[in-house]
């Protein structure tokens, strides 16, 4: 049983009522939640109470202030990876100050069209939040998004659908991607994109110790953990398949474990990339990359 203490509690209570049953705080005052389906309401409990994730009770993660749909087979959108978002916006659309993202579901800064800069894509996209934010909110963007799940892949179209987003999703694995563009050129995405960024695997399994109990047993391994003998493979992997796709001075953006900054620091230099910039995340840790391909 998953114990919560008080503030923890009130939190994911109301966050229940309010995704969960469209209730507000006055509502919740006035008494609304008598009036709600109570063997629902039950069960719902039930699975907190087993230690679910409340977005997966409800179905529902806030990102970017918009609300995605997520279930088990992917990962709850962090606030990290929306500073992530913040972050390209703000490099790639300057007129929109960091932060300042739309609020209304399928709002769009401008109409969908060509981008001259090159196409976006996004790699292991989970719901598909970062995809869909960027295809949102950086005027004229054209989007693709990868996963290498299924399952993953029909929630980030129905939240791309949902949300109004152009964005193109296609299933694929990064580590056999980049193995082709280096045995046959013609695979190549022929210096077309201008923009790459991916929140890969980046846990290794010796951390688990310090992670709450409930993220490690309800939330997808594959999304979390990378091998303790090769912590950065997808990053090694994105980077060597992104040099061959990014067009010159085309963009790599990741959202990284601190513990391995400066290794792949090393790795993105061999590979070709310049400009290689860290960024800190709110809690002041080193969680965001940017370079620049040189060629």
């Amino acid at each position: 049983r998953h114990r919560y203490d008080d503030g923890e509690a009130s939190a994911v209570a109301r966050y229940l009522l309010e995704m969960g049953f469209g209730l507000s705080m006055t509502d919740i005052l006035c008494g609304a939640t008598e009036r709600l389906p109570q063997a629902e309401l039950r069960e719902m409990v039930q699975r907190l109470t087993d230690g679910e994730p409340v977005q997966y009770v409800v179905g529902t993660a806030e990102f970017c202030g918009r609300r995605f749909h997520v279930a088990p087979g992917v990962l709850i959108p962090r606030p990290e990876t929306a500073e992530l978002c913040q972050w390209i916006i703000g490099t790639q659309h300057p007129a929109r100050p960091e932060g300042a993202l739309s609020k209304r579901s399928g709002e769009r800064t401008s109409p969908p069209g060509g981008n001259r800069g090159g196409y976006i894509l996004d790699i292991g996209t989970g719901s598909g939040c970062i995809a869909i934010t960027l295809a949102l909110d950086i005027p004229n963007a054209e989007v693709e998004a990868w996963d290498i799940s299924p399952d993953a892949l029909a929630i980030a179209r129905r939240n791309a659908s949902t949300l109004n987003a152009n964005v193109t999703f296609k299933e694929k694995d990064i580590i056999e991607q980049s193995t082709k563009s280096d045995l046959n050129p013609s695979l190549r995405e022929g210096h077309r994109v201008g923009l790459i960024v991916s929140n890969p695997p980046y846990i290794v399994p010796s951390e688990s110790s310090a992670m709450d109990v409930n993220v490690l047993k309800h939330e997808p391994e594959i999304a979390l953990f990378t091998p303790e003998d090769d912590p950065l493979k997808f990053y090694r992997a994105i980077g060597n398949y992104a040099r061959h796709a990014l067009m010159p001075q085309g963009k790599l953006y990741f959202e990284i474990n601190p513990l391995f900054a400066k290794e792949l620091e090393r790795i993105l230099t061999e590979q070709g990339f310049t400009d290689i910039t860290f960024r800190n995340d709110q809690f002041g840790k080193q969680r965001f990359v940017m370079a620049t391909l040189n060629n």
